[in-house]
């Protein structure tokens, strides 16, 4: 009869502390390589102080994170996809054009709008830093400069004091505007703005709604709903005013840049 013989517990934990040793090895070494690049060096020449590149991937990387808040906080975004939404709410069709188009087109629209000042800063920052004429921290204030100055041109006067005044920060002059400041105040702003257009807007449909209601009362038809028959006659309107057009050119318009 066959007997089996005992497995030595010691060999076994001997032979896989081994094969362990033998896989780790490599990583190992990779690792050490890793920790000898440094993660944060800083050289200053004069004035302005220039980062390895590792920090540097590091920073974009944080940039790349944040990109959509700073999309809606510093951008003409804010302002078309809410008068965009108002304008399907006003049609009476509340899921045409599905939300990625109307995301699409206000990506597209905001992109237009935005365009000047991205050439601008692409001639005045990121062309003279690939060139070696501006360090990082120079391109960036130069660049954070002229997004500045477009959220002040659309931003109240009234929005602007209103957050000065909450941060308890003293302004000397309208380039002195921290962004602390002037984002809460620019989406402020955006906002009372988007409504007031969306507010004009909803009027011709409002109309529309209000005569077919009053026809179909006095029709007597009081179980048949105004938002069925009115749909059709809002689109026809819309169609016949070439109404994407105007909404289009109107909040391009709306933008000073």
């Amino acid at each position: 009869m066959y007997t089996r013989k005992p497995v030595n517990s010691c060999s076994v934990f001997c032979r896989h502390l081994i094969v362990l040793i033998l896989l780790v090895a490599p990583f190992t070494q990779a690792f050490a390589e890793i920790q000898s690049i440094p993660l944060l060096t800083a050289q200053q020449t004069g004035s302005t102080i220039s980062y390895s590149l590792s920090i540097k991937i590091i920073a974009v990387m944080a940039i790349l994170t944040i990109l959509p808040a700073l999309l809606i906080t510093t951008t003409a975004f804010t302002r078309i996809i809410i008068v965009m939404s108002i304008l399907r709410q006003a049609i009476g069709i509340p899921n045409v054009p599905s939300n990625q188009i109307m995301i699409g087109l206000s990506l597209i629209m905001t992109l237009f709008v935005m365009m000047p000042i991205v050439q601008k800063a692409n001639d005045v920052s990121i062309q003279p830093y690939a060139q070696g004429k501006l360090s990082e921290q120079q391109a960036f204030e130069s660049s954070i400069t002229l997004l500045k100055t477009f959220m002040m041109k659309q931003t109240r006067k009234s929005d602007l004091k209103l957050f000065t005044d909450l941060s308890k920060t003293k302004i000397d002059s309208k380039s002195d505007y921290p962004l602390l400041v002037l984002m809460p105040a620019y989406i402020t702003s955006e906002l009372k703005t988007a409504f007031e257009i969306g507010f004009l807007i909803f009027l011709p449909f409002l109309i529309i709604d209000l005569v077919v209601s009053s026809i179909l009362m006095s029709m007597g038809m009081m179980m048949l709903s105004p938002m069925v028959i009115s749909l059709p006659f809002k689109l026809l309107f819309f169609v016949l005013v070439d109404g994407w057009s105007l909404v289009v050119t109107s909040l391009i318009s709306s933008f000073r840049t």
